[in-house]
């Protein structure tokens, strides 16, 4: 399985909140400079198979990792910490609530990361609040 090395700008990681968010122009311009991966993710978040499949097979299984670990799979998230991805291992724990994840992301990262989590955290009760909801189920965002 190949593995990508992770490393973006500020401003790359605060797009990608916001094409997580729905930004269409910010999802766009993942695609069209570089990023195909962060705005597949971003559609994967959203429950969308086809960028979740995608990511698995373009050498990215550690942002699938995150989103699961993000969904409360917990051997995703002992992956995340087997491989060393730590930083993503506290984002996930932190979409899931988890308040010691949210401090280490806060003495360990940069506030990108945190509005990043944030913004995974906000879309994902969503999505739970939604399938829990007789009225709307299986209405993703």
């Amino acid at each position: 399985m190949k593995v990508n090395n992770l490393s973006y700008p500020s401003l790359v990681i605060l797009a990608w909140s916001k094409a997580i968010e729905g930004n269409k122009e910010l999802q766009n311009w993942l695609q069209e400079n570089g990023y195909l991966e962060l705005w597949m993710s971003a559609q994967a978040i959203r429950l969308h198979d086809p960028a979740r499949k995608w990511l698995m097979d373009n050498g990215y299984p550690e942002l699938m990792a995150l989103i699961s670990a993000a969904e409360g799979n917990q051997k995703a998230q002992k992956w995340l910490q087997q491989f060393g991805y730590d930083i993503l291992y506290h984002i996930a724990m932190s979409v899931e609530h988890e308040n010691d994840s949210w401090l280490w992301l806060r003495k360990h990262t940069n506030p990108e990361l945190i509005i990043l989590a944030k913004t995974i955290q906000i879309v994902k009760d969503r999505i739970e609040d939604n399938h829990n909801d007789i009225h709307a189920i299986h209405k993703d965002l």
